[in-house]
């Protein structure tokens, strides 16, 4: 860790600045600090105006700068995808499976084409989320003459642009346009064809991960050749105990060879890893096992969701999968993380830790960083009992660093109690933290009615509606009291 002493002194005492090669970057003061003046605590809003705005600034005074955010309004109350995602999926039979497929690309105006291209997107977001590029970069896509083969060309070539290096065994070329167009694609981004008779013995030695893509749920009787064979090779890898020491098998929407319904009906077929559910999930997935089970195909309209009783889970943000079903246990102690940064020397450092703040904040935010100005906010109460919690940074000078709060959360009264604080931004995909020391100080009350009074009219609401790090009776009473608030202040 290289030290550099800040050239600058701020009522007589230094700020130290550390750095780190991989998560570089230390402002502490180097000396206690008085504590602030005290101040009451703000009254309550009256019930007949709003004279004062609950959300007050707070501001970190000389010599140590620190940090935190404003709350976001009833953010705490919002559900995870993962929650929602925890109850009964719907699975479909063949046959309701079919009609959906009819509906979609009839009245609701889909084509062939548009499902496979979202289907064929969705699986390839799934592989890259499991099987990550540099463990797994090898990828055999192997594809069947319908419509699950096209999805599996799909996938191709979004799995060519995420960086993994791609093959294709496609013995069966559907002489349509569509299909050929899908291969003329992958021809011109140079991908392989791989003809059956040339496909190692070892299918270990040269892939990573092998997508089935042969049969969907339309599929009927037996699998002739040369599928069969190619059948067979995946039976023979999955029956491997250690998955380390072959290459993870993914199926698209069916295991290929599986009854729709039924799933392995005589024991006899192959175990994927991964199953990528596309719509809704088909009988046949309740017999799946294997630790990794997404949906895709993020395009379900609300009257197929009604007319067959769809209960699905939500995607999160602007994923095209989501993961079904329990997580696999993972090793907590066999997590690793290759952290790849240029250099950082002594002679690259600002020598006022304020403006090295500046230039890496900046830099975060034109790296396009969700949040780069979130942080993560540590109080301790008198008896020295510390919380955390995350908060977004509002303003930052050579005075310290500014955020907004309600006077009557647990920070506030942590903070009344014991003003001394820490704050840390992370900025994971920069491989760069900071941390800063120091007192906490209230800004002038002006300054928050102006910041108060700046904010959108809802957020307004919010924050008055919201009694922080206080326990309610349930979600309705905070939408309850929204409304009022709306209704008795809707001249503005």
């Amino acid at each position: 860790m290289l030290t550099v002493a800040a050239s600058r002194l701020r009522n007589k005492s230094a700020t130290a600045a550390a750095f780190s090669l991989a998560m570089p970057f230390l402002l502490s003061s180097t000396v206690p600090t008085p504590p602030p003046p005290s101040h009451p605590r703000s009254p309550s809003p009256s019930p007949h105006s709003l004279p004062l705005p609950p959300a007050r600034r707070a501001l970190v005074t000389a010599p140590a700068p620190f940090l935190a955010l404003r709350r976001r309004a009833m953010a705490s109350l919002a559900v995870s995808a993962s929650a929602a995602a925890s109850g009964e999926v719907t699975h479909l039979s063949q046959r309701e499976a079919a009609e959906i497929d009819e509906q979609l690309m009839g009245q609701l105006g889909f084509s062939v084409d548009h499902l496979m291209e979202l289907a064929g997107l969705s699986v390839a977001a799934a592989v890259a989320e499991v099987y990550k590029l540099g463990e797994h970069t090898r990828v055999l896509v192997i594809c069947g003459p319908g419509n699950n083969g096209g999805d599996g060309l799909v996938a191709a070539r979004h799995l060519h642009h995420f960086g993994y290096k791609l093959s294709v065994c496609y013995p069966k070329r559907t002489p349509k346009p569509l299909y050929s167009g899908l291969c003329t694609q992958l021809e011109s981004l140079a991908t392989l064809f791989v003809p059956v008779e040339d496909l190692t013995e070892n299918l270990s030695e040269e892939f990573d991960i092998i997508i089935d893509a042969m049969f969907g749920f339309s599929f009927h009787g037996t699998p002739r050749p040369p599928f069969d064979d190619l059948i067979n090779r995946l039976v023979s890898l999955s029956v491997i105990g250690n998955s380390a020491k072959r290459p993870a098998i993914v199926s698209v929407d069916i295991p290929s060879g599986w009854h729709v319904e039924e799933g392995d009906v005589n024991g006899g077929g192959f175990k994927p890893d991964m199953l990528v559910s596309l719509t809704a999930p088909k009988l046949c997935a309740k017999k799946f096992t294997g630790p990794h089970h997404f949906l895709g195909g993020r395009f379900v309209p609300p009257p197929i969701l009604s007319k067959y009783k769809l209960h699905l889970p939500p995607y999160p943000g602007t994923s095209m999968c989501v993961r079904i079903g329990k997580a696999p246990s993972v090793d907590i102690s066999s997590l690793r993380e290759n952290y790849i940064s240029p250099e950082l020397l002594e002679n690259q450092v600002m020598p006022d830790p304020f403006d090295q703040f500046v230039r890496w904040f900046d830099e975060a935010v034109t790296a396009g960083l969700r949040e780069p100005n979130a942080m993560a906010l540590t109080t301790a109460n008198k008896e020295g009992k510390p919380s955390s919690r995350m908060v977004l940074l509002k303003g930052v000078d050579k005075q310290g660093f500014v955020w907004y709060t309600n006077y009557g959360s647990q920070k506030a009264h942590d903070l009344s109690e014991n003003p001394n604080a820490a704050l840390l931004f992370y900025w994971n995909e920069m491989n760069r933290q900071v941390r800063v020391e120091g007192s906490v100080q209230k800004v002038p009350e002006e300054e928050s009615e102006k910041y108060f009074h700046s904010r959108p009219r809802g957020s307004q609401l919010g924050a008055i509606v919201s009694k922080q790090s206080t326990v309610i009776p349930g979600r309705e009473v905070l939408q309850q009291a929204y409304k009022e608030l709306e209704q008795k202040y809707s001249d503005g």
